[in-house]
């Protein structure tokens, strides 16, 4: 009898491959809808889920939210809504082209979505009109609304690759925290029954495209690729 291949037991979502809720804060790091004058940084957590530190930001009528934090951030620093400070969180259109920003809305007020892992950080490219263009980390333009919400600076947590993983163990449990799955195994050493692209013969397989109405459990390769063919020059 067969068995369910990993892209079906993961999109079955269990706990097998779920983040624990402790790996995360009771509510998400993000932008209040109402962000406005100052707040203070009352502490730094180091979430277990994450790979930047997050913040955890007070107002003066005491409200709090959680923001992924700024490089070199400090507990007691104050930031500034619609400040161009390291840390300030403001609007892409009021910032200067040149600036280095994190956690960029994808849409207004949506607390955040883009470039938040630790150490990244994107660049003001240009503005035209009603929108901003953005250098991303993958050396990519995209643009913004300028309404849309940034932190100024670069984020913390760079060099979490710098220190190697020196056992299988400490590997392990790193990426139990995030729901991972390790090790990895290459989808042609696989059994045929675990994969698809498994078996013995063939290894030097060509890329396949999936169908497009094809069952989860086939859906592995090129998906839904937006071309095919060789590239013409």
């Amino acid at each position: 009898m067969g068995k369910r291949i990993i892209q079906q037991r993961r999109g079955r979502g269990s706990l097998t491959y779920r983040v624990r809720s402790k790996a995360s804060l009771d509510s998400k790091p993000g932008y209040l809808s109402n962000l406005e004058g100052e707040y203070k940084v009352v502490k730094l957590i180091a979430s277990p889920g994450h790979s930047t530190p997050i913040a955890k930001m007070m107002g003066n009528n005491n409200n709090t939210f959680y923001v992924f934090a700024v490089n070199l951030l400090y507990v007691g620093q104050i930031i500034t809504v619609g400040g161009s400070n390291p840390g300030d969180i403001s609007c892409l259109g009021d910032l200067k082209n040149g600036t280095k920003i994190f956690n960029i809305e994808h849409k207004q007020k949506d607390g955040g979505k883009f470039v938040r892992s630790g150490g990244s950080s994107a660049t003001i490219m240009n503005k035209n009109g009603g929108t901003v263009t953005v250098l991303m980390p993958s050396k990519k333009e995209k643009k913004f609304n300028v309404l849309c919400r940034a932190t100024v600076g670069i984020a913390s947590g760079d060099g979490k690759l710098e220190k190697p993983v020196m056992k299988a163990g400490t590997k392990h449990y790193i990426m139990k925290s995030k729901s991972k799955l390790w090790p990895r195994t290459s989808a042609v050493k696989m059994n045929a029954i675990d994969h698809p692209f498994g078996s013995g013969r063939g290894k030097r397989i060509k890329s396949k495209i999936a169908k497009r109405n094809a069952s989860p459990g086939k859906k592995v390769g090129l998906i839904r690729p937006s071309r095919t063919g060789r590239k013409k020059r």
